[in-house]
């Protein structure tokens, strides 16, 4: 797996169903905070590694403290070096740490590292910065391999119980910390980081959730931005019930673009073996009633579902599912599991790293509020079914583990107000599956001065799927130059 494939394939979000509209929680002035210090030290390939240390409440700045964990690699022309730019990979949950090492490592962001030094972290509550965990390795297993599309009421009720035995982990093992995991926090913890490291405002990249995260920060910090771009943008306003749709359209629509492109290949070989999307649907209920042995494991549906919508993130990454899909065929489960345990993060010793043992909801269920009633969530079925039988039966439930999250929102989906940034970037790509392009052109609306830089073409972010956005994010970022308004990019 290529370091961009890695990245792809943890940037996904299903965005809740809200049910209030509440005003924003976090004002726009801060408690005074004694500035922290980072002592950065040598941590191998050119990195330096070291800690922060940030209030776990920023309305109670003094009392407890939390840890995060940084990494930078320093700008390789030290004579034109412009400061820091700090990045975000989305999630919410994603390790910033694990993101640069492979990113850096690919050569993709050589330009930025010319100038800039690059810099991220994992967020609170990710990874290495006083993690979130709710279950075990065995019970994580339980967990994900739990069906979610609920034929019968036993399966409902195993799909409920299964939530809520979740989420009663997670306050067990970290309930202390859950209040103070949501994304205004975050960029709390992003302005300390700007401080930490010396620069006067903050130049940022971030992709999907990131930049949900980012514009977190214009709010709360709109004279403290240099530059921002945002790519693969997340909209605070739009019904998370209708952004959760948008998902399941796009994804069925990658699918589709699957399954046309293959059946131009002849190294495709699916493409040669008649209806292929019939064939997919069937081969997911025939795991429904008897999942696949894959050594000590089984390759259940949820897990297959998973392995294969990974693979619509990129069109990469697309032969993997060709390859998936062949193996599932002759009754061979082994590559799809591995797509699903490597967008799982789970360990080849069946522990699971945090990003959805704890990471992703803890962040997720604090920023979009969801309904109690489960009945809420049966009214999707119709209207998701339509927009894909395949992937919509799927997702209607899969919000619910926020009914049932033992911190309440602090946030509800209100527009995130930006008055007095320098212009802010954008990036949407038109066959987007996980932030449909209708989101970026919502939010162009939204922040006044801001540019819209459109990607035509499948798959999620841009940055690395298209030389045109990446040349363009790449200027924006170092010279201040934004795209004319209306360009769009065709490769």
């Amino acid at each position: 797996m290529t370091s961009r494939v890695a990245k792809v394939l943890v940037l996904v979000t299903f965005l809740v169903v809200a049910c209030t509209r509440n005003s924003p929680t976090v004002s726009h002035s801060t408690p005074s905070i004694q500035a922290g210090k980072i002592t950065w030290a040598d941590c191998g390939g050119g990195f330096q590694c070291g800690t922060l240390q940030v209030p776990l409440d920023y309305a109670h700045p003094t009392a407890r403290m939390i840890t995060l964990a940084l990494i930078r690699k320093p700008a390789t022309d030290k004579s034109t070096r412009i400061g820091s730019v700090l990045m975000n990979p989305g999630g919410p949950g994603e390790s910033g740490i694990e993101f640069l090492r492979g990113e850096a490592t690919g050569h993709s962001l050589d330009i930025l590292n010319h100038r800039f030094d690059l810099v991220t972290w994992d967020p609170r509550g990710v990874a290495e910065s006083t993690p979130i965990t709710c279950v075990d390795g065995s019970q994580e297993d339980q967990y994900l391999s739990t069906d979610s599309v609920l034929d019968d009421p036993q399966e409902k009720q195993a799909f409920i119980k299964a939530n809520q035995d979740f989420a009663a982990g997670c306050k067990q093992r970290s309930g202390d910390l859950l209040p103070f995991m949501d994304s205004a926090s975050t960029a709390q913890d992003m302005d300390q980081i700007r401080i930490a490291v010396g620069d006067e405002k903050l130049t940022f990249l971030g992709f999907s959730y990131g930049t949900y995260i980012g514009q977190w920060y214009a709010h709360l910090f709109p004279t403290r931005v240099r530059a921002l771009s945002l790519d693969g943008v997340v909209d605070p306003t739009v019904s998370a019930n209708d952004s959760l749709y948008g998902q399941v359209v796009g994804f069925e629509q990658n699918l589709r673009a699957f399954i046309a492109d293959c059946k131009t290949r002849s190294s495709c070989a699916e493409g040669r073996s008649g209806n292929l999307a019939a064939k997919i649907a069937a081969d997911m209920a025939q795991l429904d009633k008897n999942p696949l042995k894959v050594g000590n494991r089984e390759l259940t549906r949820p897990l297959a579902m998973t392995g294969m919508l990974v693979t619509l993130y990129d069109q990469s990454t697309w032969t993997y599912l060709d390859q998936g899909l062949i193996g599932l065929e002759g009754g061979n489960g082994q590559t799809l599991l591995l797509l699903a345990d490597i967008y799982n993060h789970r360990n080849p010793d069946g522990t699971y790293k945090n990003l959805f043992n704890g990471a992703f909801h803890s962040a997720y269920c604090m920023d979009f509020p969801v309904p109690a009633d489960v009945a809420a969530y049966d009214a999707l079925t119709q209207k998701f079914t339509q927009a894909s039988a395949l992937f919509g039966p799927w997702s209607i439930y899969s919000n619910l583990q926020c009914a049932y999250w033992p911190s309440k929102p602090r946030h509800g989906q209100e527009p995130l107000t930006v008055q007095g940034a320098a212009p802010i970037l954008l990036v949407g790509g038109t066959n987007d599956p996980a932030t449909p392009y209708s989101e970026a052109q919502s939010v162009n609306k939204q922040i006044q001065g801001s540019v819209l830089l459109t990607r035509q073409g499948n798959g999620h972010t841009s940055y690395d799927s298209s030389t045109c956005a990446h040349q363009a994010e790449d200027a924006y970022l170092t010279d201040l130059t934004l795209p004319a308004a209306g360009t769009v990019c065709t490769s």
